[in-house]
This record gives structure tokens, C-alpha cells and sequence, in this order.
């Protein structure tokens, strides 16, 4: 094997997680190596070193033979690693020439000039793509055409890696095939293509290695001809689960919190279900089944067709007003960036959803402030010396703990949990379950989205399969419930 990337016993850690444990393996010159996992399997954490965005806490990384540490992307590039993001790193309001050359413009005397290889990058760029014009705004170019200037840019500051980051994920059918079509001639030229995507088929349509990470350890690699179909890809993804921790719960099946009939929209495909009062119930699906958009369909974030009745009352949430004065909370899939303010205090995320709490007569009760957060930060175990530190410094298990706080404290009854313990230690993912356990016993409905099988195994009541959008089966949790079948269902096999 002619191996251009030799990953070397790579570990990264973060306090209190884990994030890649020991990895290693090779990458061959020009192939497309494909890249799985799922979320928070320690996929995005390797890219980020590769590229130079982190550094690795300890390993090494060889690029044709000879150890590389790129400190930034830029350094990275130089080294021969370009990356085409999900969110792509071009410039709507510049030209294509322009962002074909951006951060790569020649300089004398402190002025700009122009790029002497822009004919060239120009060349590649009309046998890629004839259609584009150099001189129009990249603003008018759709997704596809986007990624190909990117791509033209990587391929002309001499890449001998290119990483896809789901490339596919807002492009057309038509516009697929071509990519493929590009990439095809980008091996065929020696340039090794790092794929990473959702969509299994495009892993045995285009890929000629793969390697699955999980919980952040290397799981194998494997040459995609000897995979025996998506079933095998999907145990390697997904493990052998065996469910020793969930605690059967007796509900009273009385109260019907939620009603969705014939939920349908973009994505979500006439999707019905009951959730009642005290139920903790799991949607469970891959990346990419509708497990958020569904989430965000309840919380009145996403528009949809279809009837919603929230605590017997019909219900057409227009803002996510709407849903929080209905008794509604969600803890999101992205805590930092969505969930808190990482900037501000312990204290002043938990009282964030109910200012009326601690206010009197309009006047905000400092004493109320301290009081409702000392509450919460010792019912749910904060590992803090003090409700004042930002939370931006807290270890990802005490982030997501003050989430959970913050929708306690809007005491709403229906909790929406998307990815409740993504990136959080095994001992902060045990505590979190407790807590969800505890909300179901004091009478709230909790809703738990998740891409990890063994999340809705240990804490929930009944799990709803979904794929690509449609809800598939339904299913009541016990201790020897069969993981295989709900394997084969998630994977598009329908009921088995």
C-alpha cells in the first residue's frame, strides 16, 4: 500500500472527554477513502487536526513518509491537505477569478498583484466546468458550482488531499453525479479524496476505502469491495449493542401529552405518533432520518402540513413562543452555539426562560437570582465553585447540565432532548439519563432524539424508528429488546 497519510496512534482529549482514543490507520495515494461514524464518534475532531484547526494531544501524522504538525489551515494547505467544508469557504461578493486567488495574491510594496498561476486555475476551471464565468459574483452559482471552484483551488495550490465534508448534503441528484464525475478524475490524476457522508449509498458508490470510528476509537478500516452490503457497514458504524442499564418503568397510559398526525414537510414524511404524560419516548434514526427537523417541527421552529395537539388542544405553532407558552422546552443538538450563552454566568443562563421568576412587580430580586440558581446547580450536580463562572469554561457534561437547568427552570412539562449526551464522559452520560428518568417520574413527557442506538436503549420507554424522513416502526423497550431488528429498520430495511 502507497500509503500518502499515516495516522499514528492519534489521541485528543478535552476535559472530562475523550475525544479520539489511540486512532490509527493509513490512507492510500490516490483513492477515495471514506470516512464514518456517528455524531460525536470523533470524525469532526480528526478533520480539525488534519487541517491544522486543533492540535492533537498526542500521535503523529505522516504524510508521504515524514511526520507533519500544521498548526493553522493555512499551514496545512502549504503541507499539501485543502478541505471543501459543509460550509463552504468562499466569498459570495467577490468574482470566481477573485476567490479562485483569494489569500494567495502576490504583494510588492505592501500592494496586491495579481496571481501569475490565475491562467492556469482558470484552464482547470473550464475543464471542470465550462459553464462557470470567471468574472461573475460567486453569489450566482449554485452549491454545486461553489464546491467546484473550491475544488479548482485546491487542486491548483497542489493538493495531494482533499477532505469532502459531506458534499452532497445540499446538492441535486444531477449535481451528485457530477461531483462524482470530478472526483473520478481528481484520483486518476493522484489526488486522494477524504470523504465524509451520511448516505451509505454514496459510500459503495464512490469510495474505495473505508474506516469507521467509534466513541472515538478506530473500529476498522476495510477495502469497500469486501464489505458484504449496508448491513455490515451499519454494525461497524453501530457496534453490537447489548442494553444492561435500562430500568423498566410502569406509565400510566391515561393522558395523551402529544398528538402528530400526517406530520409532513420538506423532509418529515407523513409522520403519526402518540407521546403521553410521564412517557420518556425515543426517536432514534441516522444521521440525516429527520430526528432534529422533527424536534423542530414541535418546538415551532420548522413550518409543516398535518395536525399537532398539545395536551388535548389543537396547536399551530407559528414562533417558538408559541410552543414555550404551550408548555414546551428544548435542550438542541448544539449546545454551545444554540443552546447557552457561553459568555455569560452559571447563574444568568439558568434563569435565562423565566424572567418572571425572579422579578417582583417588574423589578428583577437579586436574591431570587442566587436562590433559583444555588437550586438547580445542586439538583443537578454542577461541578463548579461557584453559579458566577461562565459556562463557556465548564467541562461539556456540567454545558449540558446547565441546559437542562435552564429548561427546568421554564417549568415546562414536555422536554424536547435533541442529542441530550453528545460529547459528554460516560459518567456525566449516566447522570444525564438520570435526570431525564427523574423529570418522567415527577410527571413530565420527555422526548429524546438520538443517532446513538444505545441512548434510547438505557432511558427510554418506547422507541420510534425513523428513516429518511418516514417513521418506520414502533417499538416497546424491555431489557431484551432485539438491537439487530432496529438495526434493520434504521438501515432502510423496512420491518423485519
Amino acid at each position: 500500500m502507497d500509503a500518502v497519510l499515516q495516522i499514528q496512534n492519534i489521541t485528543k482529549t478535552y476535559p472530562g472527554v475523550v475525544a479520539l482514543d489511540d486512532v490509527s490507520f493509513d490512507i492510500e495515494r490516490g483513492s477515495v477513502h471514506c470516512l464514518l461514524g456517528e455524531n460525536g464518534a470523533g470524525k469532526s475532531t480528526l478533520i480539525k487536526i488534519l487541517t491544522g484547526a486543533q492540535i492533537r494531544t498526542s500521535g503523529a501524522i505522516l504524510m508521504n513518509g515524514a511526520p507533519i504538525e500544521a498548526k493553522n489551515t493555512k499551514e496545512a494547505r502549504e503541507i499539501g491537505i485543502s478541505t471543501l467544508f459543509q460550509e463552504l469557504n468562499v466569498v459570495d461578493q467577490l468574482t470566481v477569478e477573485e476567490n479562485l486567488s483569494l489569500g494567495m495574491e502576490p504583494t510588492r510594496f505592501g500592494f496586491f498583484r495579481k496571481n501569475p498561476d490565475i491562467g492556469r486555475m482558470l484552464q482547470t476551471l473550464a475543464r471542470l466546468e465550462p459553464s462557470i464565468d470567471a468574472k461573475q459574483l460567486v453569489s450566482k452559482l449554485s452549491v454545486a458550482k461553489k464546491q467546484i471552484v473550491e475544488i479548482v483551488k485546491a487542486v491548483e495550490t497542489k493538493a495531494e488531499v482533499i477532505i469532502m465534508d459531506e458534499p452532497t448534503a445540499a446538492i441535486s441528484e444531477g449535481e451528485v453525479k457530477r461531483l462524482f464525475e470530478i472526483i473520478a478524475g481528481l484520483k486518476e490524476h493522484g489526488v486522494t479524496v477524504i470523504y465524509i457522508s451520511h448516505r451509505l449509498d454514496e459510500i459503495f458508490e464512490i469510495g474505495d476505502y473505508v474506516t469507521v470510528l467509534r466513541d472515538g476509537r478506530h473500529e476498522g478500516t476495510k477495502k469497500i469491495a469486501e464489505i458484504e452490503g449496508r448491513e455490515e457497514l451499519i454494525r461497524m458504524i453501530l457496534g453490537k449493542t447489548v442494553v444492561e442499564t435500562y430500568r423498566p418503568r410502569e406509565v400510566q397510559k391515561t393522558e395523551k401529552y402529544i398528538e402528530a398526525q400526517h406530520i409532513t414537510n420538506g423532509k418529515l414524511k407523513d409522520v403519526s405518533f402518540d407521546v403521553y404524560k410521564g412517557e420518556i419516548v425515543g426517536f432514534y434514526g441516522l444521521i440525516g432520518s429527520g430526528k432534529t427537523e422533527l424536534s423542530n417541527v414541535l418546538y415551532g421552529i420548522d413550518a409543516y402540513e398535518g395536525a399537532l395537539r398539545i395536551k388535548g388542544r389543537e396547536a399551530r405553532f407559528k414562533s417558538v413562543a408559541e410552543a414555550v407558552a404551550q408548555g414546551i422546552t428544548l435542550a438542541p443538538e448544539e449546545r454551545r452555539s444554540q443552546g447557552l450563552f457561553t459568555m455569560l454566568s452559571i447563574r444568568k443562563n439558568i434563569i435565562s426562560m423565566n424572567m418572571k421568576k425572579i422579578s417582583r412587580s417588574g423589578i428583577i430580586n437579586a436574591a431570587l437570582i442566587r436562590s433559583v440558581s444555588g437550586e438547580f446547580v445542586e439538583k443537578l450536580n454542577v461541578v463548579t465553585d461557584t453559579d458566577e463562572k461562565e459556562v463557556g469554561f465548564l467541562s461539556g457534561g456540567n454545558q449540558q447540565k446547565v441546559v437542562f437547568a435552564k429548561c427546568l427552570n421554564s417549568e415546562a412539562d414536555i422536554f424536547l432532548l435533541d442529542e441530550p449526551t453528545r460529547g459528554v464522559d460516560v459518567g456525566a452520560k449516566e447522570e444525564i439519563h438520570g435526570i431525564i428518568r427523574q423529570l418522567a417520574d415527577e410527571g413530565r413527557t420527555c422526548i429524546v432524539f438520538s443517532s446513538e442506538l444505545p441512548e434510547v436503549l438505557a432511558c427510554c420507554d418506547r422507541i420510534f424508528l425513523l428513516h429518511e424522513g418516514a417513521l418506520k416502526a414502533v417499538m416497546d423497550n424491555a431489557p431484551d429488546i432485539d438491537s439487530d431488528e432496529i438495526i434493520h429498520i434504521v438501515a432502510g430495511g423496512g420491518e423485519a
